[in-house]
């Protein structure tokens, strides 16, 4: 049966273990499924499954996280930064639908090399982290948003530091992140739904992948008090710069 849906048990297996620690990351760190998973994902499934399909699974997730801590969200941060997290995703939408492919991996490649240099230097040289106002939600919104809908993730990371140089706490952070995305992704899967991306392979390959999020998702927030943020931020940083040198080599 599998088969029948153009993917082998042995990309199955490989996807189903990206996913999981993908998940795990985010469990962790409360943001980052996305960003850890496509430039893996890329070496098994073409981008147009993958990023469609992340969409799905990181919706699913969301759905539950909005739930249990809506009532930690931070309203008024929301509200700045959701009409530009949907106009953003409009624009990625446009771009990823006619953008070639192979250019499409050289951007990802690209774009996570530059992240981890940044946090390279931020959590190792000691390179000041960036600053913003309140000013800074309407671009960072829809570069953020526009980011995500090319690649799957990681233009999350903007909202990120915005939320961190706000001074929100991480209880409120990852409540309002999460509404964030939720509404971000509604937006996102509608938009690969009218370009056609949801085939019944991609579909079937999304649910078979839920286990993997809900228990990634679990064992990441089971460790997350057992490391400092500052190390986990460094081990991240190297790994996403190897995985971007390779999706550039690919």
């Amino acid at each position: 049966m599998l088969q029948a849906f153009n993917f082998s048990v042995v990309q199955i297996m490989a996807v189903a273990i990206i996913v999981f620690g993908a998940f795990v990351v985010r469990g962790l760190s409360g943001f980052g499924a996305g960003l850890i998973a496509m430039p893996l994902l890329v070496f098994v499934v073409p981008i147009r499954t993958a990023v469609p399909m992340m969409g799905l699974l990181v919706f699913t997730l969301f759905v539950f996280l909005s739930i249990r801590d809506r009532q930690e969200v931070v309203r008024d941060e929301l509200k700045r930064l959701l009409p530009p997290t949907i106009l953003g995703v409009i624009a990625g939408a446009l771009l990823f639908k006619s953008l070639d492919g192979r250019l499409l991996v050289m951007m990802l490649g690209g774009f996570i090399v530059s992240f981890a240099l940044y946090s390279l230097a931020v959590n190792h040289f000691g390179l000041p982290q960036l600053r913003c106002s309140r000013r800074w939600a309407l671009p960072i919104g829809f570069v953020s948003a526009a980011l995500d809908t090319l690649f799957g993730g990681g233009g999350g990371t903007l909202v990120v530091i915005y939320m961190h140089m706000r001074g929100i706490s991480k209880v409120q952070f990852r409540a309002t992140v999460a509404m964030l995305w939720f509404f971000e992704m509604i937006a996102r899967i509608a938009s690969y739904i009218l370009s056609g991306y949801y085939t019944s392979s991609t579909l079937l390959l999304a649910a078979l992948m839920l286990p993997m999020v809900w228990t990634g998702t679990r064992v990441g927030e089971h460790i997350d008090t057992r490391i400092s943020q500052q190390t986990f931020s460094k081990v991240l940083a190297v790994m996403l710069l190897l995985s971007g040198i390779s999706v550039l080599l690919k």
